[in-house]
């Protein structure tokens, strides 16, 4: 199988993986809820714990949409995609022991991990829209540590908010790509 081919599957499966930010940006709105009203360290537990639920809360809801909803046994981009699952929660270690040191640096830090992430979908999907995602995350959580502190306590939100609007263009690609006819 060539990689082209690897990523149409991974693409078709996935519905262009949109379920992931969807389900991702509640998780970010429950943290940013916590963070405001119960503590930082809830925040912190929340995005945790919520994030490592990200992948089984997708799946779930590819099931109810109907037709497949793993990659079979076997498949090449399996690899990849549990590589890149596997970098959100190592990383968001060093967030939390950041946020420990000062709480308004977690979720800053965390949108910086969770958006670099996103980069391999690049090659996981053959999307390069998961890069502009990847971007605008990594950009907003940047701009927040160091150059606008002012938006710290809010960049959860506003995290949120940008991984719920991608989900809709991220499944318009992958509409728009499954209905091309081959050759």
């Amino acid at each position: 199988m060539d990689v082209r081919q690897a990523q149409a599957e991974v693409r078709d499966l996935y519905r262009g993986g949109f379920t992931g930010p969807l389900v991702a940006a509640f998780v970010w709105f429950a943290a940013t809820a916590a963070y405001q009203w119960a503590s930082p360290g809830a925040a912190m537990a929340v995005l945790f714990l919520g994030g490592i639920l990200i992948f089984p809360l997708s799946t779930l809801l590819l099931k109810l949409m109907g037709g497949p909803a793993a990659l079979p046994k076997g498949h090449p981009s399996i690899s990849l995609a549990m590589q890149s699952a596997f970098t959100v929660p190592l990383g968001l270690l060093v967030a939390i022991a950041l946020g420990t040191f000062d709480p308004t640096l977690f979720l800053p830090a965390s949108l910086i991990i969770v958006g670099a992430h996103y980069l391999t979908f690049i090659s996981l999907y053959g999307m390069r829209a998961y890069g502009a995602l990847a971007g605008v995350l990594v950009a907003l959580g940047a701009a927040s540590l160091f150059w606008i502190p002012a938006l710290r306590e809010l960049s959860g939100c506003i995290g949120g908010a940008i991984l719920l609007l991608s989900a809709i263009p991220l499944y318009l690609i992958y509409r728009t790509s499954s209905m091309r006819v081959p050759g």
